[in-house]
């Protein structure tokens, strides 16, 4: 039943009864985390701390609801705009929701993350800089006590107008820090093309940093993802699954070796599709069947009722993909990871031969 399942996802046709050693298998796979929003990791009991210390007025029948995800899940915009606009007044509580998501990361296995953070809704309490130095606390302090490296990666809101984006590329380069290494954009793409915003991720470019974008969520036209691959000169893919209506789109995504960071729980697919379709016409099954390098993540963790381990075990059990997609997902992690060409290989190398002894004893519980 939904409520048994991970997200509230529906029951799938190909699943398969999973034992707790089944999921220590999908808990133990090395794995890096490309799409991860920060404020979408914010622990429950941490909200509800966070609301008393800021003296918001948001109710615990408010701070309910934000956590509460139905059969026909909404997004979780409007929890964010209450933690940008009420709640995050003080830059330490970045610093808290940063190091609980990296502590998240490890019972995981995690060991890598680049994940989203929104400056434009928070420039009303402080800084840039001052956000970005609270963050990167948190990250100095999740690898010391847990190792998992954190990487940030400030996101356009393209709610607010593309001068508000320019204005977050010149932060980026006026603080520039080693743990900042990419653009984003996020939050609602209907009506707010990415073409909008093509000055700040020119800008990102001829700085030196990578870009990446949510294109073609929420059954927006190909024609974004087009977009950002040609126009804004996309390094990886946030979503994009309405890339498989146009086969040709899918062929230069291909030559360009692109990853697509997707995410198994995203509301929007909950919400259209019938519970009977949707394992079936999820197209992440379509993706890959297409040919395109995916990986699997959480998107917003908390939010969505889901873990790492969930998600990867939904990719296998609920979208029918096997224990060599599944390592092909992981490398695919790490060849989409803004890292260096020398970890990159050796990565690839360990963590192949760690995920080939792991599918060996999981292949055996049948």
């Amino acid at each position: 039943m939904r409520k048994d399942n991970p997200a509230f996802v529906p029951d799938s046709p190909f699943a398969r009864p999973m034992t707790d050693k089944h999921m220590a298998f999908f808990t133990a796979i090395p794995k890096t985390e490309l799409h991860c929003h920060l404020l979408g990791t914010t622990q429950k009991s941490t909200f509800e701390d966070l609301v008393k210390e800021s003296g918001a007025a948001v109710t615990q029948e408010e701070v309910d609801g934000f956590f509460t995800r139905g059969d026909k899940p909404v997004g979780v915009l409007r929890i964010f705009r209450a933690l940008e606009k009420e709640i995050l007044i003080k830059p330490e509580m970045l610093t808290r929701i940063t190091y609980e998501y990296l502590a998240d990361c490890k019972k995981h296995n995690i060991r890598y993350t680049e994940f989203f953070w929104n400056y434009t809704g928070l420039a009303a309490h402080y800084s840039f800089e001052a956000a970005q130095n609270a963050i990167i606390e948190g990250i100095h302090k999740g690898f010391e006590d847990f190792g998992v490296i954190g990487r940030l990666i400030p996101a356009v809101d393209r709610e607010a107008d593309p001068e508000c984006a320019e204005v977050l590329v010149r932060e980026m380069i006026a603080h520039r820090a080693p743990e900042t290494i990419g653009l984003g954009i996020d939050y609602r793409e209907n009506d707010h093309e990415p073409e909008n915003f093509w000055k700040a991720f020119l800008l990102a470019k001829e700085a030196g940093f990578k870009v990446t974008l949510h294109a073609g969520e929420f059954g927006c036209h190909w024609r974004n993802v087009r977009t950002a691959m040609e126009l804004l000169k996309a390094d990886r893919i946030d979503h994009g699954y309405t890339i498989i209506d146009n086969p040709a789109l899918v062929d230069e995504a291909k030559t360009k070796d692109l990853i697509f960071t997707v995410v198994p729980t995203n509301s929007y697919y909950l919400r259209t599709f019938s519970d009977e379709e949707w394992a079936i016409k999820q197209p992440i099954r379509k993706m890959v069947e297409m040919g395109l390098r995916v990986h699997p993540n959480t998107d917003d963790p908390t939010m969505h009722h889901v873990n790492a381990t969930q998600t990867w075990m939904l990719m296998y059990n609920f979208l029918n993909f096997s224990t060599e997609n599944l390592k092909q997902f992981m490398i695919n992690g790490i060849d989409g990871a803004w890292i260096d060409e020398e970890t990159k290989t050796q990565w690839k190398k360990d963590w192949a031969e760690e995920f080939d002894r792991l599918a060996k004893e999981f292949d055996k519980l049948g």
